[in-house]
């Protein structure tokens, strides 16, 4: 699994020109599913992002997860993290998991971030979503999972 997480102070998601999603402060993160991936590596992913520390605390230092501050989460599934580019200039998107795979992948992933008390609000999966980023620092992490052995 792929995820791009961006700290924010606010973040939304459109689909047909309607907001489907929006939160405060807290995490927008684009979150793209492998064919090989796992609910042990969804569950991993959202651990980790649950606990890690970006949020500034009182003396201005990154010592604080989004469960101390109260934050929210957008997670947006985002086939596109999986582009491969290294022929031509048209990106292939070969391995990024079909949706039978992918969909439970994310649903796992956004169950197991709830399960960490941070309330999480989500993209539709496969619309075209216009998504806005209000990032807060600026502060993009990017994370990824061990691939599964073949």
């Amino acid at each position: 699994m792929r995820a791009v997480l961006q700290r924010v102070q606010r973040g939304s998601v459109s689909v047909d020109h309607q907001v489907i999603a929006e939160i405060g402060r807290g995490f927008v993160i684009l979150l793209g599913v492998g064919p090989r991936d796992t609910e042990q590596q969804a569950a991993a992913l959202a651990r980790k992002i649950a606990l890690l520390r970006v949020f500034e605390d009182a003396q201005g230092k990154m010592n604080l997860s989004i469960q101390d501050v109260v934050g929210e989460a957008l997670v947006v599934s985002q086939f596109t993290l999986y582009a491969d580019t290294r022929k031509g200039n048209r990106p292939s998107f070969t391995d990024a998991a079909l949706p039978d795979l992918a969909v439970p992948l994310l649903a796992r992933f956004v169950a197991q971030l709830q399960s960490f008390g941070v309330p999480v609000k989500q993209g539709q999966f496969g619309a075209h979503m216009l998504v806005e980023i209000e990032n807060d620092g600026p502060v993009t992490i990017l994370l990824e999972t061990e691939p599964e052995p073949v």
